[in-house]
């Protein structure tokens, strides 16, 4: 097979006489090949953690929060409104606030909500997060979250005591009262309501869910809406009204239909809204990384760059022998180029595969490292994933294939620069 002449001197130079191939021609390549394989598996996982955050944040969230600065007292004819919202699929009311929970002196201020379980249901597939125990929230009972359970060391069927800070006001209206009361009467009637106000709630544990995001399983308990609404003396008002949307990612548009519905203070927000800085850190995160770790890909193509100039030093004499021949600058050109193409493609390809590979067994690599060497490169404790996240997205395996490829192929410009530039009388007249 007659290979042009460019490419024939090229790979010639990157094959030395007694060796299959040269020591810097394969640490080029290993370069090219780490820098492809590094981006590749970075930008996959990061891609996977954040699409596996956003996952869990819409399993758990309502996609759109109606709530308001005060509380909703009007609240089912706005929510038959937004029913009839086109792209709403359910709603549910809801009470959130802070509480303290007590289980055998140990205490903590979680957060409660209220739901109304079979409407909750429709917005928030509780059923599929329940690890023990069921969905039962008939009764004064609760489901607890399953970092939260391991806190306060509370199973199924153990009572908790739930104090709310939402009637401290009241509490301290009542305390005036029975301050400035003049007879045993209003004495009495004050002692009585002050009571009524302080006993706090018990509650059953009747199920601990698990959805995987730390923040849910460790803050919040589930309890029935009118437990929630007595903890915070509402009546019947409610802090707010749940929207599921057909599609989480045009929950936008479903929010603008309803904001003329919503009198101030009455807002509403979606998932995004809610989690927008979150979202933001993790892609500024990734855009960093890549960024970052092209570098090592800028290394390697300087790497090329290095020993293609020594090459030119030391094949002085040869180039001056091809130039006096007849070759023209553009051969002379294309053999420094093809060496810096043939380089960067098999660098590419290697690092593609590779990194393809680890994607693949990422998980049996990380229990490798935890089990043989004690390393724990992603800790489920911190990160709440019990694999390590990942998705390959074509469109920035290509970019980073083509990219690092064009860098290695660019790099032999310089080289080439020099030895086109080279004088043959100049290059022969010491030899």
């Amino acid at each position: 097979m007659k290979l042009p002449f460019s490419l024939f001197l090229a790979l010639r130079y990157l094959k030395p006489k007694r060796t299959f191939l040269s020591i810097i021609t394969l640490i080029s390549i290993i370069g090219v090949m780490l820098g492809v394989t590094v981006l590749i598996l970075v930008i996959a996982v990061m891609t996977g953690f954040d699409r596996e955050l956003r996952q869990k944040v819409i399993d758990f969230d309502a996609h759109i929060l109606v709530t308001s600065d005060d509380i909703l007292h009007d609240w089912r004819g706005l929510k038959q409104k937004i029913d009839n919202v086109p792209g709403v699929v359910a709603t549910a009311p809801f009470v959130q606030g802070p509480v303290i929970v007590e289980f055998q002196e140990r205490r903590l201020a979680p957060l409660i909500r209220g739901v109304d379980p079979a409407q909750e249901e429709k917005v928030i597939p509780l059923q599929k997060f329940i690890k023990e125990g069921a969905v039962d929230l008939d009764g004064e009972n609760t489901i607890v979250g399953i970092e939260l359970a391991r806190q306060l060391r509370v199973h199924v069927g153990n009572k908790i005591t739930v104090f709310s800070p939402g009637n401290v006001g009241h509490v301290l209206d009542t305390i005036k009262r029975l301050e400035n009361a003049n007879d045993k009467t209003a004495e009495k009637a004050a002692v009585d309501e002050l009571r009524d106000v302080v006993l706090p709630k018990e509650l059953t544990v009747t199920g601990i869910y698990e959805t995987g995001h730390y923040i849910y399983d460790s803050q919040y308990l589930l309890v029935p809406l009118f437990v929630g609404q007595e903890l915070y003396g509402l009546g019947d008002a409610l802090h707010g009204i749940t929207v599921r949307c057909d599609d989480p990612y045009n929950a936008q548009q479903v929010k603008e239909q309803i904001a003329p519905m919503l009198e101030p203070p009455e807002f509403a927000q979606t998932w995004i809204d809610m989690n927008k800085r979150f979202f933001d850190a993790v892609r500024l995160e990734r855009n960093v990384m890549f960024f970052l770790l092209f570098f090592i890909v800028v290394v390697a193509a300087f790497g090329i760059m290095s020993t293609l100039i020594t090459v030119t030093v030391q094949k002085r004499r040869e180039i001056g022998i091809v130039k006096a021949l007849g070759a023209t600058i553009s051969q002379i050109v294309w053999i420094f180029l093809g060496q810096g193409t043939v380089v960067g493609l098999f660098g590419t390809l290697t690092g593609l595969g590779l990194g393809m590979t680890l994607i693949r067994y990422r998980n049996e690599f990380a229990h490798w490292l935890a089990t043989t060497l004690h390393i724990e490169i992603f800790p489920r404790e911190v990160y709440q994933f019990s694999e390590i996240p990942a998705q390959v997205v074509p469109n920035d395996v290509a970019i980073i294939c083509v990219s690092a490829f064009l860098i290695c192929s660019l790099a032999a410009l310089v080289p080439a620069y020099f030895a086109a530039r080279l004088d043959p009388v100049k290059a022969l007249r010491y030899e």
